[in-house]
C-alpha cells in the first residue's frame, strides 16, 4: 500500500496552545514539552533525552487531538496523522509493514507523527484468537519503533480507553496527560472566550454543565444561532406591522 495512503491528509485551522484550556498539571506538563525542543541541543550536550512519547488520554471531546496540532505547531514540525483504518491489513505481515513505513517517513521528515484511537491496536489484538498472533506481532513491533524513534521526532498517541491498550506500549510513553471533562469555573471561561465574538446583547444564552469542550461548543453555537435567527425574525415582524 502506498504510504500516502496511509495517512490523514486535512488542511483545518490549528488552534494555538495558549488558546486550548487546560487544568494546571497539562498545562505544565506542556510548557515543559516545548521547552525540551526548543533547547534539545543544550540538552544533548548533558546526554539528556527530550520526553518525545506522549500519551493523551481520557474522556472524548475534552481536546487531545486539537491539543496535538496546536503542539506540533507550536515546536514547528509538520504533523503526520496515521489512518488507523487503511494501516491494518488481512494480508499476514502487512499491518506491521504498514505500521514501520510510516515510522521511518516521521523520522526522515523528523515530523510529528500522531495517532489517534491508540487503543483500536489493543483491541484488535485479542480480537480474534486465530489472529492473535499477528496482532501480538505487531504490538511488538511497535514497541520496537518506539524504542527506537530519535528524539527529532514526536509521538503522541491518543485514546478514550487507555485501560485497553497493553501495558508493555503505555509504559513506553514518557508523558502521559489525562484529559477530564471540565468544571463548571472552567465551562464559565470557554463559554466566555466564545461569547466575546458575538455583540453583547447576544450573550444571555443557556449554558449547559457537565459535558466536554467539544459538547459545549455544539451546544453554544446551536443556542446562538437560535438567538441570532429570532432576532433576525422578529425584524420581519416589525417592519411588516410598520406597513400596517
Amino acid at each position: 500500500m502506498n504510504i500516502y495512503d496511509l495517512l490523514i491528509h486535512k488542511e483545518e485551522t490549528i488552534l494555538p496552545l495558549d488558546k486550548i484550556h487546560f487544568n494546571e498539571h497539562n498545562k505544565n506538563a506542556l510548557d515543559q514539552l516545548l521547552k525540551e525542543f526548543k533547547h534539545v541541543e543544550a540538552l544533548k550536550r548533558y546526554n539528556l533525552p527530550v520526553d518525545n512519547k506522549l500519551l493523551l488520554y481520557g474522556h472524548t471531546g475534552c481536546g487531545k487531538t486539537t491539543t496535538a496540532k496546536a503542539i506540533a505547531n507550536a515546536i514547528g514540525k509538520k504533523m503526520m496523522i496515521l489512518d488507523l483504518g487503511n494501516i491494518v491489513s488481512s494480508k499476514l505481515g502487512e499491518t506491521a509493514k504498514n505500521m514501520t513505513n510510516v515510522f521511518r517517513k516521521a523520522d526522515r521528515e523528523k515530523a510529528v507523527l500522531f495517532i489517534d484511537e491508540f487503543d483500536y491496536i489493543g483491541t484488535l489484538r485479542d480480537y480474534d484468537n486465530k489472529d492473535s498472533g499477528e496482532m501480538k506481532r505487531l504490538v511488538n513491533t511497535i514497541i520496537q519503533l518506539i524504542d527506537y524513534l530519535p528524539d527529532t521526532t514526536l509521538l503522541i498517541a491518543a485514546t478514550n480507553h487507555s485501560r485497553s491498550i497493553d501495558t508493555a506500549l503505555l509504559r513506553r510513553f514518557q508523558l502521559k496527560l489525562k484529559f477530564e471533562l471540565p468544571d463548571q469555573n472552567e465551562l464559565d471561561t470557554f463559554y466566555d472566550d466564545i461569547l466575546t465574538k458575538f455583540p453583547k446583547s447576544h450573550r444571555n444564552v443557556k449554558r449547559v454543565y457537565g459535558i466536554s469542550y467539544a459538547e459545549a461548543k455544539d451546544h453554544m453555537y446551536k443556542e446562538m444561532k437560535k438567538e441570532i435567527i429570532k432576532r433576525e425574525e422578529s425584524k420581519g415582524i416589525l417592519v411588516t406591522q410598520d406597513h400596517d
